[in-house]
């Protein structure tokens, strides 16, 4: 899903980490936005899609590229608890800010997670200086294509609009999707 002339639905989180105050897209507009959205459980998580939201945070000056994570739990609820998720963050030491997204309301997806029409874990959405969102993608995306659109956006002055294009599935390795009736297939 990409769109280039609405702004980016807010995140509605429950809970912070690695942060002092709550995140909202409003208040970082003027920088690009990487949102990385994982599970705990989902491999593809942990081997690609961390290290590189890590990978980026390191990469980048946070006045221009800020990089958030989004704990989106569609499975296994029960042992993806918040507590379980601080001891995940310390362990797997990650330093950029991470919110949880809000259980679904009837539904095993979450709030957020629906709002941007997301596939499964790990997903990545980048959103422009003007709080447009330009890229959703699911599954692995590459560091030099993801360095690529990112670069692309941060030489856009704040009131480009164009689209990146629509990369919304990405390689079928290491993924966790979301079937039909919300069950999840890893």
């Amino acid at each position: 899903m990409t769109t280039s002339a609405e702004l980016a639905p807010e995140l509605e989180v429950s809970r912070w980490f690695n942060t002092n105050a709550p995140i909202t897209l409003a208040g970082l507009r003027g920088r690009v936005v990487a949102l990385h959205t994982f599970q705990m459980l989902c491999p593809g998580c942990i081997t690609h899609g961390l290290p590189q939201a890590t990978r980026l945070r390191r990469m980048f000056d946070e006045r221009d590229l800020v990089v958030i994570g989004l704990h989106t739990v569609f499975e296994h609820h029960a042992v993806m608890t918040e507590q379980a998720l601080d001891v995940f963050i310390h362990e797997y030491r990650l330093a950029f800010p991470i919110g949880v997204d809000l259980p679904g309301i009837n539904n095993p997806v979450p709030r957020t997670m629906q709002k941007y029409a997301l596939r499964g874990t790990p997903s990545l959405v980048l959103i422009d200086r003007s709080g447009r969102l330009r890229m959703s993608h699911f599954g692995q995306i590459e560091d030099l294509q993801l360095g690529a659109a990112i670069g692309r956006l941060l030489a856009e002055p704040e009131s480009a609009t164009a689209a990146l294009g629509d990369t919304a599935t990405g390689s079928n390795t290491a993924r966790c999707e979301i079937g039909a009736g919300g069950k999840a297939s890893c």
